[in-house]
């Protein structure tokens, strides 16, 4: 394991979390660097975007790595690239691409357990072979594990949580280095699942949700931004285009 490998994987600390502010570009990285990160993350919907792209594998494996490339030769800090589904149609497949992510400078990958265009999980025991494949490179893996997309948590939230939990015990026996659940905003099932994960916990800062020292205080040992930078960089840049082009002055 190469030493920024080590040192990404040793800034998961439950408790005391790593904080990433995701980037897409290598200007973003840059912007993030001079602010003080420890680490620089893409996001796969940030990235596909700022490219004229879209979400869910559309960009291709080319541009992905072309701008892991950029970023990389801007950035001496790890960096983890959001990989979605893994970019393989198989194992092997996937064994590739995060080999070619590791060759452009990747120190850790986020994989979703969710196939593109779908919108559930797909079985534990079918995921283990990939998440297995993408570990051998050497590489960080971050397990996303999709279980609480689109769910009602109030309801349902025991039920999901322990399948979470089942989940994180497949993917910490093949290889995955921490497990990223998004879609979670509750302090007590995000509790549970700190408390009883063979793994450190990653989960999707969401403003109306946990504050960061809630997350901490919580367990979780990794704090991701998701696509949200970039969507307010975008909110930005065109409001204040819409300042400028009605005759005002822009900010700036």
């Amino acid at each position: 394991m190469s030493d920024k490998v080590e040192q990404f994987g040793a800034l998961h600390i439950p408790g005391k979390p790593l904080v990433l502010v995701n980037i897409w570009d290598a200007g973003s990285a840059r912007a993030v660097v001079a602010a003080g990160a420890k680490a620089i993350a893409t996001g796969s919907f940030g990235v596909a975007c700022a490219m004229g792209s879209s979400d869910g594998e559309n960009l291709s494996m080319d541009d992905a790595i072309g701008n892991l490339e950029r970023i990389a030769s801007v950035v001496d800090l790890p960096i983890s690239i959001d990989m979605e589904a893994g970019y393989g149609d198989h194992p092997d497949a996937v064994c590739a691409s995060v080999e070619r992510a590791k060759a452009a400078g990747a120190s850790g990958i986020n994989m979703e357990d969710r196939m593109p265009g779908q919108t559930v999980p797909m079985p534990a025991e079918e995921y283990a072979p990939r998440l297995e494949a993408a570990a051998s490179t050497g590489l960080w893996i971050n397990a996303r594990c999709d279980v609480f997309m689109g769910q009602d948590v109030a309801k349902d939230g025991n039920a999901l949580a322990q399948a979470a939990l089942e989940r994180a015990l497949v993917y910490a026996d093949h290889g995955a280095g921490s497990l990223f659940v998004p879609f979670l905003g509750d302090l007590g099932h995000i509790s549970t699942i700190c408390e009883k994960s063979p793994l450190p916990v990653n989960i999707l800062y969401d403003p109306s949700g946990p504050s960061h020292a809630e997350l901490a205080a919580a367990g979780v040992a990794r704090i991701s931004h998701g696509h949200k930078p970039w969507a307010a960089a975008m909110a930005w840049i065109e409001g204040q285009a819409k300042q400028v082009l009605k005759g005002g002055e822009p900010d700036y």
